[in-house]
């Protein structure tokens, strides 16, 4: 039995680490270890899978070609970074000479070159508009009916744009020196009153600690979508045990309804039943009552008086009606003749009430 349940430990062991090694493997996949532990089959796909996937689903072929390509990418990304970084540094100093020639009276030779400078620039970014790209193979009409050769002789003479090529190192390491120590100012504001050579100095020592700041900024971005997966996972357990929560609640709120409802509904009943049985009484006694107010000693006297003479004069009809019914059933004896005799009799009375009737009624007419 004891080997029995080590065996048994052991398995689930395997199988919990197994789970934490395919959750591990693949933590952008919404996948619980309940839902691994309901489908084994799943789990072991999984785990066969975290030898030809990484992290992100990708197979090691297409992850290396990814990464090759990213290299080049980045590789290209530095150079285009590296002459637009040169032309910004060209446009802001050109802005800056712009600013300072309407503060102060510049030198004439700083004018020129200035003037010079912003002359090439624009005509390059002219010209650059004006060439068709390398990607496209079809014929695209000029812009405003130009080409490139008739931009570019817009460029001031070659002698001028020498000297402006031979003074524009100098200018541009001047402007890029003030802008580094513009950036150590801003990172470190209690340098802003240290003197330039310190402030050189110290510029040396700003590169790694930018890397080390960077580092810093990537690595609590990676925490942070970390937390936020594992907050997902857990957001998600929380709801479907807070589901199961709500549905035994109800559950037990329904049953508990239920039984509340029945001794509820039998306290009802036996208040109405009672309600009803008050009810009635009071009915009973109020007709008791009006009986009492409505048959006096006197009137129950009188009543039952006429009664004795309404049950006297039942028997006396009762006995006229016998008699009658007696002298009928004589006459029908007589038979047909009868019946004809009797008809004629009818029609006679009536013959003499209707004449006396009439007679009434000319003996009044007289008297008026």
């Amino acid at each position: 039995m004891s080997v029995g349940l080590e065996t048994t430990n052991i398995e689930f062991g395997k199988r919990d680490n197994l789970h934490q090694q395919v959750l591990a493997a693949f933590p952008l996949c919404d996948v619980t270890e309940e839902d691994l532990t309901q489908n084994p089959q799943f789990s072991k796909l999984l785990a066969t899978l975290t030898q030809h996937v990484d992290k992100s689903g990708l197979t090691v072929p297409l992850k290396s070609e990814l990464d090759k390509a990213e290299q080049k990418l980045q590789s290209q990304k530095r150079q285009w970074l590296r002459s637009e970084s040169l032309h910004r540094g060209l446009q802001e100093m050109i802005q800056d000479f712009c600013v300072r020639k309407r503060r102060t009276t510049l030198p004439p030779d700083q004018t020129m070159f200035y003037g010079t400078m912003e002359t090439c620039l624009r005509v390059t970014q002219c010209v650059r508009l004006l060439d068709p790209s390398s990607a496209t193979t079809q014929d695209q009409p000029p812009v405003l009916g130009l080409t490139p050769q008739q931009v570019i002789q817009l460029l001031p003479p070659e002698k001028t744009v020498q000297r402006m090529k031979q003074a524009l190192p100098r200018e541009l390491e001047k402007h890029l020196k003030q802008k580094c120590l513009s950036l150590v100012s801003y990172y470190q504001p209690e340098w802003e009153n240290e003197s330039e050579g310190l402030k050189t100095s110290k510029l040396s020592h700003l590169p790694p600690l930018l890397d080390k700041e960077k580092k810093r900024a990537e690595l609590l971005k990676t925490t942070c979508r970390e937390n936020t997966v594992l907050l997902q996972r857990q957001t998600q357990l929380y709801l479907s045990e807070l589901v199961k929560s709500i549905q035994l609640l109800q559950t037990l709120i329904l049953d508990h309804r239920l039984k509340v409802q029945t001794d509820l509904d039998r306290k009802k009943l036996d208040y109405f039943e009672g309600k009803c049985e008050l009810v009635l009484k009071k009915i009973k006694t109020e007709m008791v009552e009006i009986q009492l107010d409505t048959y006096t000693a006197d009137t129950i006297s009188a009543h039952r008086k006429i009664r004795e003479m309404l049950e006297c004069e039942l028997k006396a009809c009762h006995a006229e009606k016998q008699a009658v019914e007696l002298k009928l059933s004589s006459f029908e004896i007589l038979g047909k003749a009868f019946e004809a005799l009797a008809d004629e009799y009818c029609r006679l009375r009536q013959e003499i009430d209707m004449k006396n009737w009439a007679l009434k009624k000319l003996t009044q007419y007289n008297e008026n």
